[in-house]
């Protein structure tokens, strides 16, 4: 579905500056994205991401990399079960969500942006997912900004979705519990020995951009004006 050469993210080679001289570019020019093992993936959100945690249902996972060294990872996954409900006449299959997104502190600071717009074409251009939805945690200070440097559409909060912890101090989605446990009954789960935690989780900030240009009169749901982090001018 995704071809699995690299997709160049910067706009030359490390050896190629704009004078046509020999030397060095910096991290974000010499900047590449491409498709890694979701195994891999994994390893770098559980280790960095601030949930320490990959859901089940991901799809695809991408790497970030400057030169052989791997310094981030960005995730695309089913999301939310009703995601596609704010589309109509949409089904799961016209619909990823971006699930996980993390940048090693190396990069520069509009490196989010750049890797968004990168997997951004290449989904246009190798599958027919017609639009994405991505969720900022404001319990965490997030309202989006990388989303709003992207033009992505902002539509409200979401309902929050309750996750659990089974005892090993990492926040489960429900999804996840099918995918490594086979079920998502907590009572079943109780019933079998296996200790669940309820975290409730309080809404998050929602946003959407169409790959189909088409499909945005499709959108259920008003577009509302970006939310501000608390202190910043109005």
């Amino acid at each position: 579905m995704i071809q699995a050469a690299m997709v160049q993210a910067g706009a030359r080679a490390a050896n190629q500056p704009q004078d046509g001289g020999s030397g060095p570019t910096s991290p974000l020019q010499s900047m590449n994205v491409q498709p890694i093992p979701i195994a891999i993936a994994k390893k770098l959100v559980e280790r960095h991401h601030y949930l320490h945690s990959l859901p089940g249902g991901t799809k695809l996972a991408f790497g970030v990399f400057v030169g052989t060294r791997l310094l981030g990872a960005a995730t695309l996954g089913v999301g939310p079960f009703n995601g596609c409900s704010l589309v109509e006449g949409a089904t799961s299959a016209d619909c990823l969500t971006l699930t996980r997104l993390w940048l090693s502190d190396e990069l520069p600071r509009n490196s989010e942006s750049r890797v968004i717009g990168t997997l951004q074409r290449e989904l246009r251009r190798h599958t027919s997912v017609r639009f994405l939805l991505s969720y900022a945690d404001p319990s965490q200070g997030h309202v989006g900004i990388i989303y709003q440097a992207s033009n992505w559409l902002y539509t409200g909060l979401s309902d929050p979705a309750p996750l659990y912890d089974l005892g090993d101090g990492i926040a489960h989605h429900n999804r996840s519990l099918a995918h490594t446990l086979g079920t998502r009954s907590v009572r079943h789960l109780k019933s079998n020995g296996v200790e669940v935690k309820l975290i409730v989780q309080s809404p998050k900030h929602r946003y959407v951009t169409f790959l189909d240009k088409s499909w945005r009169c499709r959108l259920r749901v008003p577009v509302l004006p970006y939310p501000k982090k608390e202190g910043a001018p109005g």
